[in-house]
């Protein structure tokens, strides 16, 4: 196959059917049935960028010491950085028609590819048991609502039955294939922007304006409780931060700490706050019996539960394992790191889109609609929910009596929605996010390991089937027990992730010019079965320096700054490491 411009559309014309490698799933999509407009890919991302955890996300970076300023613009640069290479690897999808477990039998050879597609596949069964159990207490705020029922705050029956019937319709989607879930998106996204402002303007409406709202991210920037340690009194002082009122004062009215609670090393009445206008509150009388050489050395930190109690009588507690904080130390690297941690953590929540990206171009009509439609509808829409989760839920510290420290705080729309008064009002907007979130995972979650899964059997495999066996493996995950862990999975998942796209992208771009031969892609002794083996030693190569690179700071504090730059660590390395390996050679 000669060398064709880069802007045409290929079409296979040699019958490649009877290969192993074929299937009807993973086939180019015809040039007639590449249908879908700019705006139907902008409303795919608009799709699946409004979901919970992008919602929750900014939240997060609040919670860990950010501004919502500089929350807003690492999400903002995240999105811009992770659209780049995003729309680089949708130019195969649309010039080819082809799935990503296709593309990548070029640079990884038609076996080397299972090692790439299946870890990404996982990753995504992974989002998928997330994003059904966030779904399913969707359900489950809408069941108690319609039997005033209780809402449970740690597992219970209720929630699992609600996560197996959300769970089925996802099944639902799934089966009826990749047409049904274009007109899930497009149904979904103007719905879903018009609840995201009218959140916005709720928020407004009832703490009484934007500049008031916003004023109150600084209270949920500072941790519930901290321990300082004095070296001159060889003591230990404990700074409590409860949330204060528009006026200024604290919402409480008394605290009470449980210092050693198995030793009966407590403090048991309740202390009154005389002066509510005085924050933090200072707390000086630790028991002796303190290790503080464990404390002082890092190993643990003291469990309390901080309680706080306000007029009605209701009581809300929070346990908390509170730990050193080195007061004499220069700030400013560790908010450097956070920040950068922050960014590698927000690009990482793409990372996963961005390989298998051309699952979805290949139904695009042309290149331009690509472009214009990922970029339209992803980091608009990412800096736009985000500020959606950041405002709303600085409102909440307002509009809401009972939210007395930080993480009382209703951090996640579920939650939020289900304290609204109005029976009428928390249904129909559960539904909504019910809405948001099936589009999100369906369309991010489902079509990429479904063809992954499809392509380890492509004759016995479909990618309804494919589908299916991401859902069970959505379920085996446990989904209820990683939810809390995203920053670190994030960042994890960007360092095993952005080595495959630094070998998709080289192979493409630098090696092949973007040219492929597209029949070659389906044969088992093609140019892309490197000699047989059906690996390409010089992309496992790059793949595995690239991976060992972006993680070995999980283990070696040394290299730790390594690994908070997982994706762009791993990316680089594997990129040149893969272009210096294959320089030269033809197919």
């Amino acid at each position: 196959m000669s060398s064709v411009n880069s802007t045409e559309i290929v079409e296979l014309h040699e019958d490649v059917s009877n290969s192993p490698l074929y299937s009807e799933d993973l086939a180019p999509v015809p040039k007639e049935k590449r249908t879908w407009t700019m705006w139907n890919l902008a409303a795919i991302w608009v799709g699946m960028a409004v979901c919970i955890p992008t919602y929750i996300l900014a939240s997060y970076m609040i919670k860990s010491g950010l501004s919502w300023s500089s929350a807003l613009i690492i999400i903002a640069l995240a999105n811009l950085i992770i659209t780049v290479p995003m729309v680089l690897n949708g130019h195969a999808g649309v010039k080819y028609g082809i799935p990503f477990p296709v593309l990548g039998r070029a640079s990884f050879g038609t076996n080397g590819i299972h090692i790439a597609s299946i870890v990404r596949g996982i990753v995504a069964c992974g989002w998928f048991g997330v994003q059904t159990w966030i779904g399913g207490l969707a359900f489950y705020a809408i069941w108690n609502v319609i039997t005033s029922g209780e809402s449970s705050t740690g597992l219970d029956v209720g929630k699992f039955v609600c996560f197996g019937l959300f769970w089925l319709v996802n099944v639902f989607f799934i089966w009826n294939g990749t047409e049904s879930i274009r007109k899930l998106e497009d149904f979904a996204a103007p719905i879903l922007v018009l609840m995201g402002i009218l959140l916005i303007v709720w928020g407004a409406s009832k703490a009484g304006g934007f500049g008031i709202v916003l004023d109150q991210s600084r209270q949920l920037e500072k941790p519930v409780a901290t321990l300082v340690y004095e070296k001159e009194t060889d003591n230990f002082q404990l700074q409590i931060n409860p949330i204060l009122d528009i006026n200024g004062n604290i919402k409480a009215d008394h605290y009470h700490l449980i210092f050693d609670e198995k030793s009966g090393n407590t403090q048991e009445q309740w202390t009154q706050i005389v002066d509510k206008s005085k924050s933090p509150i200072i707390v000086n009388n630790f028991p002796e019996e303190i290790d503080k050489e464990s404390i002082l050395s890092g190993e643990k930190g003291i469990l309390l539960e901080l309680r706080l109690d306000n007029e009605s009588g209701n009581v809300f507690s929070s346990q908390k394992e509170i730990k050193l904080t080195k007061t004499t130390e220069s700030n400013f690297g560790g908010h450097l790191w956070n920040y950068i941690l922050w960014l590698t953590a927000m690009v990482g929540f793409w990372a996963t889109m961005s390989l298998s990206i051309a699952d979805i171009t290949r139904y695009a009509s042309t290149q331009k609609a690509q472009l214009a439609g990922q970029f339209i509808g992803l980091p608009g829409t990412m800096i736009l929910y985000s500020f959606v989760g950041i405002f709303v839920t600085c409102a909440a510290v307002i509009n809401f009596k009972d939210v007395l420290i930080a993480d009382d705080a209703p951090w996640d729309p579920v939650t939020l929605l289900s304290r609204f008064e109005s029976p009428t009002v928390v249904i129909i907007s559960q539904i909504f996010m019910l809405i948001a979130t099936l589009s999100t995972n369906i369309a991010a979650n489902v079509i990429a390991p479904a063809n992954a899964f499809s392509n380890l059997f492509p004759k016995k495999l479909s990618f309804r089937g494919g589908g299916i066996v991401t859902a069970i493996i959505g379920i085996i995950i446990c989904p209820w027990w990683i939810l809390d862990e995203i920053q670190g999975l994030l960042i994890f998942v960007s360092g095993l992730l952005g080595p495959v796209l630094g070998v998709l992208l080289a192979d493409y771009f630098v090696i092949r010019k973007k040219t492929l031969k597209l029949a070659e892609l389906y044969k088992t002794n093609g140019s892309y079965a490197y000699g047989g083996s059906g690996f390409n030693s010089a992309a496992m190569i790059a793949l595995g320096v690239g991976v060992v690179i972006g993680i070995i700071g999980m283990w070696v504090p040394a290299l730790g700054f390594l690994y908070k730059l997982s994706w762009f660590t791993g990316f680089t390395v594997s990129f040149f490491l893969y272009w210096v390996l294959m320089k030269g050679k033809s197919e």
